[in-house]
């Protein structure tokens, strides 16, 4: 069976697209729509034109509607009663049908969590099933698929068994594991557990966890990061790797910009965790970790091993190089 991959662009990485990715690509999706008065809004995908170009690149590209994101709020309240569960799938199929898209992706971060800063209910747990049950009716046969926050707290505000039901595949987000509020330096997006690492902080164990939960895993799709998490302050042993730091893990820069006179000018080093498939900078107190080209190559293998659906990632403007999803169509294509 052949393996899923795909890029979630926001309206800007649009642009960036060329003929040789939409070669490498199964999927895109557009980021994002959003949840405006109990309806679907995507006034800020500007770019969606181009969906055309990228059919003639690829036909049988799937293009599929993202709607949320980190802080986007109006799904609990939306998802409260059954007449807004109704109205919002329906904004989303008559904007699938205007458009002429493949189906829909949600992602709500986080049901059940306002950590988001955004609307939230304990009832959010069953009202996302009932929310996904109703999109199914209206799509029919499109496709329909989640992105879940990689951790506890996302199979704790969900009902994963039944949810898997409903989608066609779930996007566990394997990456930003340690975030804006981790004060620990360490990896953000890591295959595995490396040395002394018990956090459960790692792809595999994400896996592990939404397939204990309900999910087969030949509907399981990991994410990679084209971008990067970065900390200040951070202690100067062991190349600052699970080392307390005094910022919490801030967005870095993008793959693009990690080039080499960036690592030299910031006197940066290079470091590759063999245990946990993962690659840092650090400089004595600054430790950036994202994902080289070696990192993705092995979350593909993993793919593969594993019998999952397939990679996504995060996200298309991150990589003007295109190194990183060449090496993706190179190991799954």
């Amino acid at each position: 069976m052949k393996k899923y991959v795909l890029a979630y662009s926001m309206n800007p990485g649009l642009t960036v697209f060329t003929p040789e990715d939409l070669q490498a690509l199964t999927h895109i999706n557009l980021a994002f729509g959003l949840v405006k008065e109990g309806r679907l809004d995507i006034g800020q995908l500007t770019n969606i034109g181009l969906c055309e170009k990228f059919r003639d690149w690829n036909p049988d590209i799937k293009i599929i509607l993202s709607v949320g994101g980190w802080g986007a709020g109006g799904f609990s309240t939306m998802a409260m009663t059954t007449e807004g569960r109704r109205t919002f799938a329906r904004s989303c199929q008559e904007a699938v049908e205007k458009y002429g898209l493949d189906g829909i992706d949600i992602d709500w971060e986080y049901p059940c969590s306002d950590q988001a800063g955004i609307d939230s209910d304990p009832r959010d747990r069953e009202n996302f099933t009932l929310l996904l049950s109703e999109l199914r009716e209206v799509l029919g046969p499109r496709s329909l698929s989640i992105a879940a926050g990689a951790g506890e707290y996302f199979i704790e505000g969900t009902e994963m068994d039944k949810v898997a039901g409903l989608v066609d595949y779930v996007q566990i987000m394997t990456y930003d594991l340690r975030n804006g509020f981790t004060r620990e330096a360490g990896h953000h997006a890591a295959l595995r557990a490396g040395r002394g690492d018990h956090s459960g902080l790692n792809t595999v164990d994400m896996v592990e966890m939404f397939h204990k939960a309900g999910v087969p895993m030949e509907k399981l799709v990991i994410g990679a990061a084209f971008y990067s998490r970065r900390w200040t302050g951070v202690k100067n042993e062991n190349h600052g790797l699970l080392q307390p730091a005094e910022s919490t893990g801030q967005g870095g820069p993008g793959y693009s910009d990690i080039t080499e006179e960036f690592i030299r000018e910031n006197g940066f080093t290079k470091y590759w965790d063999q245990e946990a498939g993962a690659a840092y900078l650090f400089n004595g107190s600054e430790f950036i970790s994202y994902e080289s080209p070696e990192a993705i190559a092995l979350k593909c293998r993993y793919v593969k091993a594993a019998g999952l659906l397939g990679l996504m990632y995060w996200e298309q403007g991150c990589d003007t190089t295109h190194e990183l999803l060449g090496v993706i169509g190179k190991e799954l294509g």
